[in-house]
């Protein structure tokens, strides 16, 4: 075969080639030779419809010459199908001779009253004229002088012998060991009756015909009888620029594109093939980062090919070298200037990406501090050192590096309450009568611009206090409290006009945005002094 869809009749014909080749080994009915008869006739019919339709394949031929201004090479062409006709009827001719031997000499002739060949069921003298008069031999080579002739016109073709010993047939591998023994003319004449062997040569001329018919149609594509229309359009939008300013042209070429829905090209980027859907291929590439120039562009390029069968049968190739701009993203922090950031704070950041838009899906890591991302770029940066270095990326890019600078969390301010109320400046110029002070309450308060921006760790609570009541250097007595309270009514019998309580915070904590509680160290403010008159 010659590698190409066989159509419906010819896979018949096949068919009734192997129900011919099974039948030679079988004692042969009167009933059954008729039949062959009638299936030689069938192909006979077949071969005529056959040589019907590659004579219009080469009228088309000519005229598409015609029509092409009858060039040279084309016309060179169409010459060699005009051999190729005349060398396949010549074989056809030969092998219509052959038929009539096999009638004539083998079968006795036509009985005028019958129409029908006399001796249908003659096997001996078909064996002896194919087989040891060599006729089979000289058809056996005739037959491979046509292919190999036949591939020298169409060498991108490839068909297979016509005359096969029984070894090398596909259709006798099941065959017992004494068929597979023997030549093409054996198996096609020996033991073989009158109309058997007919078939058998019809079945061969119909090969032929397929065989022609390849030719014919591979030399009348590159002369464009077959043309490739060019039968699907769309519209073609090439921009400029996708991206303006405003004041700026916008400025793109329509056009309509257009392909042909009965080839498929093949299209690849720096080699690398590409589905291709109604005739065009999608590149798609995640664009990389790199060196930006200062201008914070990168260049990068790309080959496209394109390769598409001609109407000569043979493949145009096209290339074309393709280059894009890269721009470096920006990344931007939500404010005006770059915020200092507080140790061991949820310091609360919101990042942006207005050149990536939608695509913008930031990663977050760095130095100096733990990295907690809260999505749509939202990240929340807790300082472990004095310096902070926040990576911002995009998909696995380096956007970004942000620097920051780190302060300690404001001390609180420690807020007295006497039974209750708070003291105020004038209290603790006047001072309090010895009998009225029966409560001591501490408050720790949060710095108000620290609290406005770090809400979630501005929680600070006083967590032990000692008072000692004082008379000049001598204390009189103290007591202490774990919490930030503690009832004087034990001091308060000893207090006289005079004495003072000096009040010490001994501890405060504070705790942070995740619940963890930290001491914190408030120094000298940490002690409160109230006179008493």
């Amino acid at each position: 075969m010659a590698g190409v869809k066989e159509s419906p009749r010819q896979k018949m014909i096949n068919m009734m080639y192997l129900v011919l080749t099974a039948m030679l080994a079988l004692q042969i009915s009167n009933a059954i030779l008729e039949k062959f008869m009638l299936l030689d006739s069938s192909l006979d019919q077949a071969n005529k419809a056959a040589d019907l339709s590659n004579k219009r394949t080469l009228d088309s031929m000519n005229d598409a010459v015609d029509k092409s201004g009858n060039k040279p090479e084309y016309r060179a062409l169409y010459n060699n199908a005009v051999d190729v006709r005349k060398k396949t009827s010549e074989l056809i001719s030969y092998m219509d001779g052959l038929k009539d031997i096999l009638r004539n000499e083998a079968g006795g002739g036509i009985d005028p009253e019958t129409n029908q060949i006399k001796n249908l069921a003659e096997e001996e003298k078909v064996a002896n004229i194919f087989v040891k008069n060599k006729k089979g031999y000289e058809l056996k080579q005739k037959l491979d002088e046509y292919v190999a002739y036949l591939q020298k016109h169409a060498p991108n073709l490839k068909f297979q012998p016509l005359a096969l010993d029984a070894k090398d047939d596909p259709a006798m591998q099941d065959a017992d060991p004494m068929t597979k023994r023997k030549d093409f003319a054996e198996l096609l004449f020996a033991q073989t009756p009158v109309p058997a062997a007919l078939a058998g040569i019809s079945q061969k001329q119909s090969v032929i015909r397929r065989y022609e018919a390849e030719v014919l149609d591979y030399l009348a594509q590159q002369v464009g009888a077959k043309e490739i229309k060019f039968d699907k359009l769309f519209a073609v939008v090439i921009p400029d620029s996708r991206t303006v300013v405003a004041g700026q042209t916008y400025k793109a070429e329509i056009a309509i594109g257009a392909y042909s829905s009965s080839i498929s090209p093949s299209i690849s980027i720096n080699g690398s093939a590409l589905p291709v859907k109604e005739g065009k291929g999608v590149y798609e590439v995640r664009a990389g980062g790199g060196t930006f120039d200062n201008n914070g562009q990168l260049k990068r390029s790309y080959t496209a090919t394109i390769s598409y069968p001609k109407p000569d049968g043979t493949r145009e190739t096209v290339t074309k070298e393709e280059e894009y701009t890269v721009l470096k993203p920006s990344v931007q922090i939500a404010t005006s200037s770059m915020p200092a950031l507080y140790f061991k704070c949820a310091n609360r950041l919101q990042t942006m990406s207005p050149g990536l838009g939608a695509q913008y899906n930031p990663s977050f890591s760095g130095t100096g501090a733990e990295f907690i991302p809260g999505g749509g770029g939202k990240v929340t940066v807790v300082p472990t050192a004095n310096k902070v270095n926040l990576e911002v990326k995009n998909d696995g890019i380096l956007l970004q590096t942000f620097p920051f600078s780190v302060k300690l969390v404001p001390k609180p301010t420690i807020k007295v309450l006497v039974n209750g109320s708070p003291v105020s400046t004038e209290n603790l110029r006047r001072g309090f009568t010895a009998s009225q002070v029966r409560n001591i309450t501490l408050v720790a308060e949060a710095d108000p611009s620290f609290k406005e921006t770090n809400p979630e760790d501005a929680a600070f609570r006083v967590a032990g206090l000692k008072v000692v009541l004082a008379a000049g250097a001598r204390a009189k007595g103290n007591v202490e409290s774990s919490s930030n309270s503690v009832n004087l009514a034990g001091l308060a019998s000893e207090a006289s006009p005079g004495d003072r309580y000096v009040i010490t915070v001994n501890a405060v904590q504070r705790k942070n945005f995740q619940g963890n509680v930290e001491n914190v160290n408030i120094g000298e403010s940490g002690i409160v002094v109230l006179a008493l008159n």
